[in-house]
This record gives C-alpha cells, sequence and structure tokens, in this order.
C-alpha cells in the first residue's frame, strides 16, 4: 500500500470518526427530542440506545482499520497480532446486523412506521452481516497468509544455515 494511500486513508477514517462523535453528542440529543413529539414517543430510548450504540460499533470498525493500517505501513500486518482487530471489526458487524435488526423490531408494532421500512430494515441487517461473512473470509485469507509467512521465514532460516 502507497505511503499517500495510507495518508487518504487516515484522512477518511479522522473525518469519519470526528463526524460519528459529533453526531453521538448533537444529532442524537436533537433525535431524541424530535421522537419525543412523535408517535414513537414511548420508544424512544430503546431507539436512541439502538442508534448510540450502532454508532459505537462504526467507531470500533474505524479505530481497527487505523490500527491495521499502521501494521501495514510497519509491515506487520501478516502477523498473529493482526487477528485482534480483524476480530473486533467481525464482533462490530455482526453486532451492528443485531442491532438494526433490534431497530426493525422495537419499530414493528403499531402504525407509527411503515411496514416497508421495517423490511428495509431487515434488508440492511443481512447485508450488514453479510459483510461480517466477507471480513470473516478476508481473516481465513490472513491466516493463510501469515501461516505461508511463517513457513517462508522458517526455510530462509534453514537456508542460512545450510550456506
Amino acid at each position: 500500500m502507497g505511503k499517500m494511500t495510507l495518508i487518504a486513508l487516515r484522512a477518511v477514517i479522522a473525518v469519519l470518526l470526528a463526524g460519528s462523535v459529533l453526531v453521538q453528542t448533537v444529532m442524537v440529543a436533537l433525535l431524541g427530542a424530535d421522537l419525543d413529539e412523535s408517535p414513537l414517543a414511548g420508544r424512544s430510548i430503546p431507539i436512541l440506545a439502538i442508534v448510540v450504540l450502532r454508532i459505537v460499533t462504526a467507531q470500533a470498525v474505524l479505530v481497527c482499520v487505523w490500527r491495521l493500517a499502521a501494521m501495514v505501513r510497519r509491515g506487520t500486518v501478516f502477523s498473529p497480532d493482526a487477528f485482534r482487530y480483524v476480530h473486533v471489526v467481525i464482533g462490530a458487524f455482526t453486532t451492528a446486523a443485531v442491532l438494526v435488526c433490534a431497530l426493525g423490531v422495537v419499530l414493528a408494532p403499531g402504525e407509527a412506521v411503515a411496514p416497508g421500512v421495517v423490511l428495509l430494515l431487515g434488508g440492511v441487517a443481512l447485508a450488514v452481516f453479510g459483510v461480517a461473512l466477507v471480513v470473516l473470509v478476508l481473516r481465513m485469507l490472513l491466516a493463510q497468509a501469515v501461516a505461508r509467512d511463517v513457513e517462508a521465514s522458517r526455510m530462509r532460516a534453514e537456508l542460512a544455515e545450510v550456506i
């Protein structure tokens, strides 16, 4: 990965993290005020909790990608330490899928929200879970690369002994 690519990635992550903190502090409060005046007033606490937790999952993914990018820069991404961050990303996407599904469950009763919106939330939950599965496949590829890197290091050491 080129140096400019890593700089651009870090800039995007920094802007997204700053924006997510702004959304958590300002926009969620405004959403809460709007929900108090809507037909969903009785469900505002679970809705706000789900929104905040969903933002936290996105922040966890961003922080892990930042750390993985740092490992790429140092050339240590093909090490067992990378798995910790990949596992957090998988867990965050899975949690996000559950949270989107939970939001659909919270919004489903009554007539305040159209059934199509709940169905769309189900589709979004499925798509987010699909992303978690894609990251799981990438984790398997990382495991193969780490195993090959360890094998190559062992073979280099043997070759150095022979020479």
